[in-house]
């Protein structure tokens, strides 16, 4: 019929249904929304970014299901007074208590219900590392992917998340609003001139928010742990703030980096201030 198709976010429609919910006035709240002209329209992703956020949730599943397995080891053998370190890193030891059929601190019944958790464990590490290798061999046919792993903080996983989820950069006009898409800006209850800033609003993608944060703990623990010198912005925040805030801040940081260097095609670069934390030059119109 020569229309453009474009999509609207379901919660920007909502406020134009003037009564009960049909088909419509949902039809009609959905032509009085797409005249606005300030509305916002979500991208629509090609099939390639489709395939490889495919990927992502399967990966993430298999993650699940793996934490989901560990715990049920950990709280069987906990029953029996069988307790190791926390962390996945050290499920080992209890997968070698377990096999070894002389500690009788386990009775063969249960100890065969665990070999069958074991078993399956390691199969789903298996996939795990099935779609990673998949993930990779992407990343390294995608430039945009491969500029981004240079980012502190950002890794494969990150990078090609990000490169699929995000795709034309320029559908942002500032990294601050990239941001905000992701939902690392405070949530706002300002009125009557009087800016109220609460938490950060948790909008958007729950999946690249998590890793930007998780990316900026390794980042923060990684100096701790190297004594390097960290950047005076991070310093003064931990000085008057939670590490918790810190590390949203500076995963806010990072994403409006992702913006300047996927809009611009650039590559990472620190400044040459001594501040491992400004990232780029191409920042500062971010």
């Amino acid at each position: 019929m020569g229309h453009e198709v474009r999509l609207i976010p379901p919660q920007y429609v909502k406020p134009f249904v003037k009564t009960n919910k049909n088909d419509a006035t949902d039809a009609e709240a959905i032509c009085e929304a797409a005249m606005r002209p300030t509305m916002r329209f979500a991208p629509i992703k090609s099939a390639e970014q489709q395939a490889v956020l495919s990927l992502h949730r399967a990966r993430d599943l298999l993650v699940r299901q793996r934490t989901m397995l560990i715990n049920a080891l950990r709280g069987h053998c906990g029953e029996f007074g069988i307790i190791t370190s926390v962390g996945a890193c050290n499920i080992g030891k209890l997968i070698e208590i377990i096999e070894d059929r002389k500690d009788k601190r386990i009775p063969d019944l249960a100890r065969e219900t665990l070999l069958l958790l074991i078993e399956q464990m390691r199969a789903v590490e298996v996939r795990i590392g099935a779609l990673e290798k998949k993930l990779k061999a992407w990343h390294r046919t995608n430039e945009a992917s491969c500029r981004l792993e240079t980012i502190p903080g950002i890794g494969l996983i990150t990078a090609t998340a990000l490169v699929a989820t995000i795709g034309d950069a320029s559908q942002f006009q500032s990294g601050r609003q990239l941001a905000a898409w992701l939902g690392l800006v405070p949530k706002q209850n300002s009125s009557g001139g009087k800016d109220r800033l609460g938490r950060i609003s948790k909008r958007g993608d729950r999946y690249l928010r998590r890793l930007l944060v998780h990316g900026a703990r390794a980042v923060l623990r990684w100096t701790r742990a190297r004594k390097q010198e960290r950047s005076g912005w991070v310093q003064a925040l931990l000085a008057r703030r939670p590490t918790n805030v810190v590390l949203v801040a500076m995963a806010n940081k990072t994403a409006r980096v992702v913006w300047a260097m996927l809009r611009r095609e650039q590559t990472y670069r620190v400044l040459p201030q001594n501040d491992a934390m400004i990232h780029s030059a191409a920042v500062s119109g971010a």
